[in-house]
């Protein structure tokens, strides 16, 4: 490359290269298995691989085959089968949070199904052969019977670790940090308000919100907000070490000030606006002892609303 420039290609090229989809191949950047050069925090289209790094995948042992085993993501039952339970004991596990979703999406009953990745199931199994069979330990029945489910705060814990590997850029981290607390955090957190909308525009979104809202984008926007009080406490704690760093490192931009016109206090109010015929009419009338006629008062106009749809979402 001219200069020395690393040789990098479109993220959708760099698919199609490795004989993988845009899906499949995100989820390897997530995963660690490829390294993305990340333009934007938005989405896939802005980002891009290095040559080196696709020819690094390319010539690993067993590839593809072998990527595409890591790559493999299951549900429930599926889950269950590979790790020899059923898929009562696998969703005690998961809520339990021995196993942590790296995926999840929203189906036509508007309920979470989450995916796990197979090869993490089975490397638990190996590992953790003692819960697999046998009665359920003392701490995770009394997790299950005080209706905890940490599937939700697994899976995003795992995407905040996965943001906050792309950058060390202080006011990035901070963003990633406010993006799973409830609105009204960062304004508690940071006081500024040029340092928060700093922060709003550079969160990356961690899920994908469906096309035209509705309940499925309220379930979405549920399961990546956190409402664990310890999670938020966390959360906050971090927020505001990644915000006192970033300003000593670089002050958040603030918006520009314009310039007062010379002139004086005068100078910068408003032009009067200037009056119609009916307004000079109406304040003849008035002169002349006469009382302007009463207003008409016509009927609402009825209001509507309509039903949207929304289908399916994928993270």
């Amino acid at each position: 490359m001219p200069g020395g420039a690393e040789e990098t290609v479109a993220f959708a090229r760099a698919a199609r290269e490795l004989g993988l989809k845009l899906s499949e191949l995100e989820l390897a950047v997530q995963l660690g298995e490829v390294r993305a050069l990340a333009v934007d925090t938005v989405g896939a289209m802005g980002r891009r691989v290095a040559r080196a790094e696709l020819l690094r995948v390319a010539a690993a042992e067993g590839f593809p085959g072998a990527l595409r085993a890591r790559l493999r993501v299951v549900g429930t039952a599926e889950g269950a089968e590979l790790m020899g339970i059923s898929p009562g004991r696998f969703t005690r596990l998961a809520r339990g949070g021995f196993l942590t979703p790296v995926r999840f999406y929203v189906n036509r009953y508007r309920a979470v199904v989450w995916l796990y990745p197979a090869a993490e199931l089975t490397a638990f199994a190996d590992r953790e052969p003692a819960l697999l069979t046998g009665r359920v330990p003392a701490g995770l029945r009394a997790t299950l019977s005080a209706g905890e489910d940490q599937r939700a705060a697994r899976w995003r814990g795992r995407r905040v670790e996965q943001f906050l590997a792309r950058t060390e850029d202080c006011w990035e981290r901070a963003a990633v940090w406010a993006a799973v607390l409830p609105p009204g955090e960062l304004d508690a957190v940071v006081a500024d308000a040029a340092e928060r909308a700093h922060v709003r525009e550079l969160m990356p979104r961690l899920a994908p919100v469906p096309a035209g809202g509705g309940p499925a984008a309220e379930v979405v926007a549920a399961v990546v907000t956190s409402d664990d009080p310890v999670e938020i406490r966390r959360c906050r704690a971090a927020l505001d070490t990644c915000v006192r760093d970033a300003r000593r490192a670089r002050p958040a931009p603030r918006p520009a000030v314009t310039a007062q016109p010379p002139g004086g206090e005068a100078a910068r109010l408003p032009a009067a606006r200037p009056r119609g015929l009916w307004h000079r009419l109406l304040r003849g009338r008035r002169s002349a002892g006469h009382r302007p006629a009463a207003p008409y008062r016509g009927r609402k106009s009825p209001s509507c609303t309509t039903d949207t749809s929304s289908r399916p979402a994928r993270s």
